[in-house]
C-alpha cells in the first residue's frame, strides 16, 4: 500500500470525529420514500388543503370584487387594486389545475405531484402576501394564514432544504408585504419605537415557528425510520432463518444418496480388474459423485444463515475494514486508495459477513487485476429512490468484452489459480438483498463495479 493509503487507513483507525462536528448529521431530516410522500400529499392536499381552498376562494371572490371593505380602511391606488385582483384570477386557475392533477394523482407519477404541490406552495405564499399588502400589512389579521402555511409546508414538502427555502421565503414575503403596504399608504412603520414592537415580534414568531416545525420533523422522521427498520430487521433475520433451514435440509438429503453411490462405486471398483474400460467409467462416477458433494457442501454454507444476525451497517466503516483486509498495513502494494464517501448514507440492515464478503472480494479482484499496483476509486453516494451505490475502480488492463457477460458465472476465471467464486460471490450476496451489480470494462482503461443496495427490499431467495 503506498504512503497516502496507509496515512489514510491510520487516520480513519485512530482519530474520531467529536460529537459536536456530527450534529449537521444529528439534523438532518431524510426524506420518507414516495409511498409515503403520496400518503402525506393525498391526506393533506387532497383532502384537506383542496376543500378549504374552495371556501376560501368563494369567499375572496366576494370580497375582493363585491364588497366595500376597502373603502372603509385605506385609500389605495387604483393599479394596486387591479393588480390584486388579477393575480387573484391567476391563483384561481393555478389553483383548478392543481385541483385536478391531485384528484387523479394516482395515477400520474409522484415526481409530477411533487413538483406541482411545490409550485402551489409558491403560488400560495405569492397570493397571500398581495393579499396582506391590501389587509393592513403588519396589523393584518391575514398573519395566521402564514402560520399555517408553515405547517402545511412542513407536512407537504418532507426534502428539508425545499422546505427550509419555501418557509424562509414565506417569512420574507410577509415583511415585504408589511414594508410594501407601508410604502403605498404613506406610514412606513418605525422599527425602532417601542410601539412597533409586535411587528418585528410576528416575524420573529414566524421564524421561530419554521424552526421548530422543521425540528419536529427531523424527529418524527427519525422516529418512523427506527420503526421501519425494526420491522425489516425482524423479517430479514426471518428470511434469513428460513433460508438456513432450508438449506441445510436440502444439502443434508441429497448427501445421503449421494454417500452410498460412492460407496458402491469404490467397492464396485476394487473387484473390477484394473485396465478396463468399466474401471474408466466407474472412477468418472466416483470423480462426479465427489464434485456433486462438494457443490452440495457449499450449499450447505447457508446454513451458517441460521448462526448469523442482521446487523444495521455503516456503509463507510465496512468499506474501512474492507480495505485493511485487503490491503494491510504490514504489506507494501504499490496501491494508491482514492476514497469518495458521500456523508449521512442511510445504513444496510444485513449480515456482516455478506457484505464484507462483497467488498473484499471486488477490492482484492481489484488489486490482483493490477498486479499489486496501480489506482482504486472506492465510492459510496445515494442513488434514485435512497438507494445506496458503492462503485470499486480501478485502472488495470481491463476485462475482454467477450468475457464481461461471464465473469459472474461461478467457477469461471481467467487467472491461473483463481477458483472462479470471488464475482459470483460478489453477486450472489447483494442479490440476496435485492441489490443489483453492474460491470463497466475497457481495455486497458480498467474496470468499475457498482453494487446498488436498495433502501427497503426484503431478501430474496433464488427458487
Amino acid at each position: 500500500m503506498s504512503f497516502t493509503a496507509r496515512q489514510d487507513t491510520k487516520r480513519s483507525a485512530f482519530f474520531r470525529t467529536p460529537d459536536w462536528f456530527r450534529l449537521p448529521d444529528w439534523l438532518t431530516s431524510q426524506a420518507p420514500d414516495f409511498g409515503h410522500q403520496a400518503t402525506r400529499v393525498r391526506s393533506v392536499e387532497r383532502n384537506i388543503v383542496l376543500p378549504t381552498k374552495g371556501a376560501t376562494i368563494a369567499l375572496l371572490v366576494w370580497f375582493l370584487f363585491f364588497a366595500n371593505w376597502f373603502d372603509d380602511v385605506y385609500t389605495f391606488r387604483e393599479a394596486v387594486l387591479l393588480t390584486v385582483r388579477l393575480f387573484f384570477l391567476i391563483y384561481i386557475v393555478v389553483n383548478l389545475a392543481a385541483a385536478i392533477i391531485l384528484a387523479g394523482m394516482d395515477e400520474l407519477p409522484f415526481k409530477l405531484i411533487r413538483e406541482v404541490v411545490l409550485v402551489e406552495s409558491v403560488v400560495d405564499i405569492l397570493f397571500w402576501a398581495a393579499m396582506t399588502v391590501v389587509t393592513g400589512g403588519f396589523d393584518s389579521m391575514l398573519y395566521w394564514v402564514f402560520l399555517g402555511l408553515i405547517v402545511r409546508n412542513a407536512v407537504s414538502v418532507p426534502v428539508a432544504s425545499t422546505q427550509m427555502v419555501l418557509n424562509f421565503l414565506l417569512c420574507a414575503c410577509f415583511v415585504g408585504a408589511g414594508l410594501t403596504e407601508g410604502a403605498i399608504t404613506g406610514v412606513e412603520p418605525e422599527f425602532s419605537d417601542e410601539t412597533n414592537e409586535p411587528y418585528i415580534l410576528r416575524v420573529a414568531v414566524l421564524m421561530l415557528m419554521t424552526i421548530c416545525c422543521y425540528g419536529l420533523q427531523v424527529l418524527f422522521d427519525k422516529q418512523r425510520r427506527v420503526n421501519e427498520e425494526a420491522v425489516e430487521f425482524a423479517q430479514r433475520q426471518q428470511q434469513l432463518q428460513s433460508a438456513g433451514r432450508l438449506a441445510a435440509e436440502i444439502a443434508h438429503q441429497l448427501k445421503n444418496p449421494l454417500g452410498i453411490i460412492n460407496n458402491a462405486a469404490f467397492t464396485l471398483q476394487r473387484t473390477v480388474k484394473e485396465g478396463k474400460t468399466i474401471t474408466q467409467q466407474i472412477q468418472i462416477i466416483r470423480e462426479e459423485v465427489e464434485r456433486s458433494d462438494r457443490i452440495i457442501t457449499e450449499l450447505m454454507g447457508y446454513a451458517r444463515l441460521v448462526e448469523g444476525s442482521v446487523e444495521k451497517l455503516d456503509i463507510a466503516e465496512e468499506l474501512e475494514q474492507a480495505i485493511l483486509r485487503v490491503f494491510p498495513p504490514a504489506v507494501k502494494y504499490e496501491v494508491k486508495i482514492h476514497r469518495d464517501y458521500s456523508s449521512a448514507l442511510p445504513p444496510l440492515l444485513m449480515q456482516r459477513m455478506h457484505l464484507s464478503e462483497a467488498f473484499v472480494n471486488l477490492l482484492q479482484n481489484a488489486r490482483e487485476a493490477m498486479n499489486g499496483r496501480g489506482n482504486i476509486f472506492v465510492s459510496a453516494r445515494m442513488g434514485e429512490n435512497y438507494s445506496v451505490v458503492v462503485s470499486v475502480a480501478d485502472d488495470g488492463p481491463g476485462i475482454p468484452r467477450d468475457k464481461v457477460g461471464q465473469i459472474f458465472e461461478p467457477y469461471f476465471t481467467t487467472k491461473e489459480k483463481g477458483t472462479g467464486l470471488g464475482l459470483a460471490i460478489v453477486k450472489h450476496n447483494t442479490e440476496l438483498y435485492g441489490g443489483t451489480v453492474q460491470v463497466e470494462s475497457e481495455l486497458g482503461k480498467g474496470t468499475r463495479f457498482m453494487l446498488q443496495f436498495p433502501a427497503k427490499t426484503a431478501m430474496k431467495l433464488r427458487k
